[in-house]
């Protein structure tokens, strides 16, 4: 089942690179008591992922935030090496945490996963955005396959 708006985002752990290495990071006490944005990718340093999804929100960091929400989160089915580094080289500079679902068990828990075995990529996440408020669904952006459009920065910034 897809999460929709009015959900409860589900209890998982995701990864994220510390000052002591990689840590967990618990979805119930991320999301809890504050607003998160959230977008999802299908792989970091992919083409559209890189090139579009990921500088949008940094670009549009100040804004977002400027709006009432309290951090922006981007998430990938990649190990928590490959965010970190991701994250690095794009610039990302304590503006957008980067999450790790290594196993895509937060993607497949949302029913957001999809099989981009074709690709050679695997189970991985679609591409979306949400606001997350107190660990509840206010907004859902799903992209549809190999589109870029409602997930962005841009969007996101609008509907808040």
């Amino acid at each position: 089942m897809t999460i929709k708006v009015g959900d409860k985002v589900p209890s998982a752990t995701l990864n994220a690179m510390t000052a002591d290495g990689p840590g967990p990071v618990a979805t119930d006490e991320f999301f809890a008591g504050r607003k998160v944005a959230l977008f999802s990718v299908p792989g970091a340093f992919t083409p559209t992922c890189s090139a579009k999804h990921l500088p949008g929100f940094v670009e549009n960091a100040d804004s977002i935030l400027g709006k009432g929400v309290d951090e922006i989160a981007c998430m990938s089915v990649n190990d928590v090496f490959v965010m970190d580094a991701w994250g690095k080289s794009a610039g990302v500079d304590g503006k957008v945490t980067m999450l790790a679902d290594g196993n895509g068990l937060f993607a497949k828990a949302l029913g957001l996963e999809m099989d981009a075995s074709g690709f050679g990529m695997g189970l991985r996440s679609k591409r979306f955005s949400m606001i997350v408020e107190d660990g509840v669904v206010t907004e859902l952006n799903l992209e549809e396959p190999g589109a870029f459009q409602v997930s962005s920065a841009e969007h996101m910034l609008a509907q808040l």
